[in-house]
């Protein structure tokens, strides 16, 4: 009775130990679980290999995120089996004879092994896919800086490809276009071809003969003040004994009229110098071609190295905002448009706005045919030339009227008309080509000294001629 009480108190005694040992244990491995410390044994997780960056910018390259988390997840089972070891054996060396602690740290050794193992093989995957990754994205950004390249290549084969149509095209142009002495080949065979059967005849040059001389000139359409000018002059020199026969009469009209010309013009035509951006306002009355002569004055300012913006300012004539865009697309320009029937004035503001920003040379606003008798369209103008001067300083620099000269006479008072409402600074003869009228540019320069910047004798760019007074005199009495 007393042995089977003593191996009680034994047994009892045995299980309150193992008790408290694992209660130990349980208290030692949640200590160690706060530190979190990597075992010592572990392999330590290589930093990744710096290198040289790559010829293109590559993306920071990360693993999937589920072999980040199957890696971490094995890293702390591990941690976890290396706690429990070390309780363990903290336990067994306290009794060194208990066959279950021995069992016990054997079996955590195990599992410590095979979870080393595990780590080991969850890094090596990781890593693999870290670098799978970085070489995809490597990859991903080679192929972007080809496909960049190859883009940047194509655009500047199509550059190429459109300036060598250009220079075709200009040099086609230049080989097709008109002369001087072709578009004035209708002027030549009207006034010149009376002038010229006048001075061939045999006859003395008496008061009969001025007064032939002075029908050829009214017929010339270079209106009565010039014409008169002309007969007066020839009068003078015959006072002073400085024509001699009839036959010097030509020279002297010809010396007469390139000096109307030149004291207007100058030695050459197109536009002055102005500050960037040079604001050109063109104005005219319906049909006279201005907006056609605002691309071709686009075209050439392009050629010649400027910059150029188009202004479509004609926002009620039907159609005027697509017939510019078409220029400007010849032109290779930009062009500022708003909507039809909106107000010119903000289309023309804008235009100028852009050109100060983008810092381009020459803005051509287009504006709205005006009938020059009508008031109340000419303070319209008048208007638009105020906000021009709104959106630019000394703006407008140039203010360009079209005329076209198959009006004859009436051109002359159409400039007269525009240039008391805006102090027309210039003017572009359009269609010398189809009337016989081309002497109205000789009435306009003598009636209002305004200079002739350019001359249009037929449809293309190159027909579009800075005026020179002196080769206008050599095409129209020597054709």
């Amino acid at each position: 009775m007393l042995l089977a009480l003593a191996i009680q108190d034994i047994v009892v005694g045995a299980i309150i130990l193992v008790v408290v040992a694992l209660l130990v244990a349980l208290l030692a491995r949640a200590l160690v679980s706060r530190k979190a410390r990597p075992p010592e044994e572990l392999p330590a997780v290589p930093e990744r290999e710096r290198v040289a960056p790559p010829a293109v910018p590559v993306p920071e390259a990360a693993p999937p995120p589920e072999r980040v988390i199957r890696e971490q997840r094995a890293r702390e089972e591990l941690e976890e089996a290396e706690q429990s070891l070390q309780t363990a054996r903290e336990a067994l060396g306290r009794e060194p004879q208990s066959s279950a602690t021995r069992a016990e740290v054997d079996r955590y050794e195990r599992q410590v092994a095979d979870l080393r193992r595990r780590l080991e093989y969850e890094h090596r995957k990781t890593e693999e896919a870290r670098e799978k990754a970085r070489q995809k994205a490597e990859a991903a950004a080679r192929e972007e800086a080809e496909a960049r390249a190859r883009a940047e290549e194509k655009a500047q084969t199509e550059a190429d490809r459109r300036a060598t149509e250009e220079a075709r095209r200009k040099l086609a142009e230049q080989e097709a276009g008109r002369t001087l002495a072709e578009g004035l080949a209708k002027t030549r065979g009207g006034f010149m071809a009376r002038l010229n059967a006048f001075i061939g005849a045999s006859k003395e040059l008496d008061e009969a003969a001025l007064v032939e001389l002075e029908e050829i000139l009214f017929s010339a359409d270079i209106g009565v003040h010039t014409a008169t000018a002309l007969l007066e002059s020839v009068r003078d020199k015959l006072k002073r004994r400085e024509l001699s026969d009839i036959a010097k009469v030509k020279a002297a009209l010809r010396e007469e009229i390139e000096r109307i010309l030149s004291s207007s013009s100058g030695a050459h035509g197109g536009l002055p110098d102005a500050p960037r951006p040079q604001v050109v306002m063109v104005v005219g009355v319906n049909g006279t071609g201005k907006t056609t002569t605002i691309g071709k004055l686009a075209a050439k300012l392009k050629a010649s190295g400027k910059s150029v913006i188009l202004g479509a300012g004609d926002t009620f004539r039907a159609a005027a905002g697509e017939q510019l865009d078409v220029w400007a697309d010849r032109a290779h320009v930009p062009m500022v448009r708003g909507k039809d029937g909106s107000d010119p004035g903000a289309v023309l503001f804008d235009a100028v706005t852009r050109a100060r920003n983008e810092k381009i040379d020459v803005v051509l606003c287009d504006t709205a045919g005006r009938l020059h008798t009508k008031a109340n369209l000419m303070e319209e103008l008048k208007r638009l030339k105020r906000t021009l001067a709104k959106a630019q300083e000394g703006a407008p620099h140039e203010v360009l009227l079209v005329v076209d000269a198959t009006t004859g006479q009436n051109a002359i008072q159409q400039a007269r008309q525009f240039h008391e409402a805006l102090g027309v600074t210039g003017f572009v003869l359009t269609k010398l080509d189809g009337t016989a009228k081309g002497g109205v540019i000789i009435g306009i320069c003598d009636a209002l000294k305004i200079p002739v910047r350019y001359v249009g004798v037929g449809e293309k760019v190159s027909d579009l001629k800075e005026f020179d007074a002196h080769q206008f005199v050599i095409a129209l009495f020597e054709g």
